[in-house]
């Protein structure tokens, strides 16, 4: 007979599971760069990304009468699995596994959520709309995968990490960088088929090389500051981070030469092999940069050491 610890062990691992299987079914981009990552911290990514994806599925697949309540219902039952640490939705149980261990809250929660259900009644953004969507859908979400990834080398019963400022920026402009990347990527998707306009003063249906410019000048910023707070990840993370940047990067430069009449028809992707290549680059570079600040720091450790 299985001992209630054993069925635990079991539930948990099943849930983590699951919330793999959705990453991998979802994202080939994000799933490249948590193959990088640590077994822990990629399962912790793992939960988080599966979590956003079923709010994501209730009001971009489901979208029925009763989508508000369905997305009420994902709510009540994360914030009963923070307060629990169990739930029978295994994606939500996952979810408050890693929420509880590395200090995820109602802060990143609430603000998800409230994104979440502006799907359902927000078609047109104007610049407050837009900033706050982006807070809540994807900035949030950044601090949440930060969170994971500053808990890689926390020792059990040390309380979770709190992330310094400069950290919490990179993040959070790293999470906007990918959405709005996504704004552009489906913008058909969203105005034909969802009937959304997430770029305020964007028409979709006429959209101008000048509006993709402004965009992607956007995006560039925010990627900008992303790279600035690499320094402050671990190591793993450093790479995971920096070879996600660099597909998204990739994805830049093709949406600046793409034309426009294709950018409102269909979505624009990065073959695999290009993928994979961008990928090894990032991580080279990473590993390249700190062996020159092993390198640098050396001499100086050296003449501490004869000084004493």
């Amino acid at each position: 007979m299985r001992t209630a610890t054993t069925g635990q062990v079991l539930y948990d691992a099943i849930a983590m599971r699951a919330s793999a299987l959705v990453l991998r079914a979802y994202s080939t981009s994000f799933g490249l760069g948590t193959r990088l990552l640590g077994a822990r911290t990629r399962g912790d990514i793992h939960a988080v990304y599966a979590l956003v994806r079923l709010a994501d599925e209730v009001v971009d697949t489901y979208r029925g009468p009763d989508a508000g309540a369905e997305l009420d219902e994902l709510e009540e039952q994360v914030a009963r699995a923070l307060r629990t640490g169990y739930s029978t939705n295994v994606v939500v149980h996952a979810f408050a596994r890693t929420a509880r261990r590395i200090g995820i809250g109602h802060g990143e929660i609430d603000p998800f959520f409230a994104s979440m259900r502006a799907d359902l009644t927000v078609r047109t953004h104007d610049r407050e709309s837009y900033e706050r969507y982006v807070y809540g859908s994807a900035e949030v979400v950044g601090v949440m995968c930060l969170r994971a990834f500053l808990d890689a080398d926390r020792r059990p019963g040390d309380p979770p990490v709190v992330p310094a400022p400069p950290a919490v920026d990179g993040a959070r402009a790293l999470g906007a960088a990918f959405q709005k990347i996504n704004f552009l990527r489906d913008l058909a998707a969203d105005s034909g088929d969802l009937g959304r306009a997430y770029l305020p003063g964007v028409d979709p249906e006429h959209l101008t090389r000048e509006d993709v410019r402004a965009v992607l000048e956007e995006i560039g910023g925010d990627l900008d500051r992303a790279r600035a707070a690499l320094p402050l990840l671990p190591t793993r993370a450093r790479c995971a981070v920096a070879a996600t940047a660099g597909l998204y990067d990739r994805l830049l430069r093709d949406l600046a030469a793409t034309p426009v009449a294709t950018l409102r028809a269909r979505r624009v992707r990065v073959p695999g092999p290009v993928k994979a290549a961008v990928v090894v680059r990032a991580v080279a570079g990473v590993l390249a940069d700190e062996t020159r600040d092993r390198v640098r720091a050396t001499p100086l450790l050296r003449s501490r050491a004869v000084a004493r």
